[in-house]
């Protein structure tokens, strides 16, 4: 029956050779249909695309949103935040309309990186199943429409260009090619000094030459990304600078951001590699052995150091394993099925529906969970009076608080205490802010923000209870879900 469609009557080819066209196609399809059901369950992203997207609209600098460090010199991810600035003035959307756009089409871009290096776009398919379906903290990671989307972008594509290249060292075009995937990734996301990695996974794969060339692929193109923000620089010093004083300040790493905390150990990665190794023994896969593979010890390297800090495995490690794997499966499919073969578009449907619902599933509310719920506006009657007046300050801090307050009011003329990264904070605030989370949120710790209070400041308060019998020198007002507004008592 195969062959009848593959070839017709008189012999020449007949559906076969349309088969590779449209597994591909049904691979493009299925990543973009991905993004688009799940932002149709009402998803948003509960943290820095929100802030990105009010920013973009507004223009105004960090300084004028957040109360910060007096030594706080330039906006880490101002390319990203140009980008948006551009995209929302020729489009003139709103700020939802803007985070939407920022999810799907990083999403998109990064979901199809690894189509134009596959002989068998369902080994992608596979991979999305058993990485993002399986792992659903890594679809919302995935989802969450953040610039380090580019970073993964660029290093998925120099792993795949490698592969590529065979055992032939770099040329001038592979080499400019990864200049400037390194300079957009650097000025749109900003942290450069991550690109040692993949440095060092080369030099461990004993690729010696790719690891020189991309060593000053690095510089070049760190430098290059830098040049673009009108301030190399400081740009470049001020994003070091930055990552070792946030986690020199944390006292305790409960007061780091999530992803920068360290992981407590997933061991489904391990499985999958182990997976990898036996499908290489029994399919008799014709691959380079695995300690000759730059993702196979950069997803080493991304595991081990998640122990320190998330953010390893989650942007370096996790994206390493995905090529890692695709590359295998790739290879597996191809010695499985002949490229025409109907059968691969019986595959490839399978794989697509699998794909699709396990990662967009709503169990237990995880897109949906967020929709409909209520946030703090400057036009609700009811909290007349007490939002801060202008030039106040909101005190507060829980982080989603100035995510979706500021989302929601852009434009406002009151600035956030703790915003995107709490050690961005005066030195006294953020000793505050620590005390405050530390010992579980004791009102007393609150005491040093409250004696700085002005009649336009409000202090923010997660509560089950009027706050009053606890803080009474302060008035309140219930505001929505366990929140509290706390002012100054009027004068009369």
């Amino acid at each position: 029956m195969s062959s009848n469609l593959e070839r017709t009557v008189d012999g020449s080819p007949g559906i076969g050779r349309y088969v590779p066209l449209l597994v591909l196609a049904a691979a493009l399809v299925v990543v973009l249909l991905l993004p688009l059901q799940i932002i149709g369950y009402g998803f948003l992203p509960p943290d820095d695309a929100l802030a990105d997207a009010a920013k973009s609209i507004t223009g105004k600098p960090w300084p004028d949103i957040l109360v910060l460090r007096s030594d706080y010199a330039i906006d880490n991810h101002i390319g990203w935040h140009a980008l948006l600035r551009q995209v929302y003035l020729w489009t003139k959307c709103g700020d939802e309309t803007l985070v939407l756009l920022s999810m799907t089409a990083l999403f998109a871009l990064v979901g199809w990186s690894a189509l134009p290096w596959l002989k068998r776009p369902e080994a992608w398919l596979i991979t999305l199943a058993l990485m993002l379906g399986v792992q659903m903290p890594f679809m919302r990671r995935f989802m969450v429409g953040r610039p380090f989307m580019w970073s993964m972008l660029a290093l998925m594509t120099i792993l795949f260009l490698w592969q590529a290249r065979g055992s032939a060292p770099p040329d001038k075009r592979a080499c400019a090619a990864m200049t400037g995937l390194i300079a957009l990734a650097v000025l749109l996301h900003g942290v450069w000094y991550f690109w040692a990695l993949p440095v060092a996974a080369f030099f461990l794969a004993r690729q010696f030459r790719w690891a020189w060339a991309l060593a000053g692929c690095w510089v070049a193109g760190a430098v290059l990304g830098a040049i673009f923000t009108g301030r190399p620089v400081v740009y470049l010093v001020e994003a070091w600078r930055q990552a070792w004083g946030v986690i020199g300040l944390h006292t305790t790493q409960s007061t780091l951001a999530t992803e920068l905390r360290p992981t407590t150990g997933n061991w489904f990665p391990l499985l999958l590699m182990g997976g990898l190794l036996v499908l290489r023994q029994l399919a008799k896969l014709p691959a380079r052995p695995c300690g000759a593979q730059p993702a196979f010890w950069l997803a080493c390297l991304g595991w081990v150091l998640g122990f320190q800090a998330e953010r390893f495995w989650d942007d370096w490690g996790f994206p390493a394993l995905m090529v890692l794997m695709a590359l295998d499966l790739d290879q597996f499919l191809a010695s499985l099925l002949p490229a025409e073969s109907v059968k691969r578009l019986v595959l490839t449907g399978i794989l697509a529906v699998t794909v699709f619902l396990t990662t967009t599933s709503d169990g237990d509310g995880r897109w949906s969970a967020a929709a409909g719920a209520k946030y703090l506006t400057e036009d609700d009657p009811r909290l007349a009076g007490w939002l801060p007046g202008h030039g106040g300050i909101f005190y507060q801090t829980d982080m989603e608080f100035f995510y979706h307050t500021f989302f929601q009011n852009p434009a406002a003329p009151w600035r956030y205490m703790a915003g995107f990264e709490p050690a961005f904070m005066p030195p006294d605030d953020f000793i505050t802010y620590q005390q405050i989370l530390a010992n579980n949120g004791d009102p007393d710790n609150y005491r040093p923000w409250i004696k700085k209070m002005r009649a336009q400041d409000r202090l923010v308060l997660s509560a089950r209870s009027d706050p009053t019998s606890f803080l009474p020198e302060l008035e309140w007002k219930y505001a929505a879900g366990t929140l509290w507004l706390g002012r100054l008592p009027r004068k009369e």
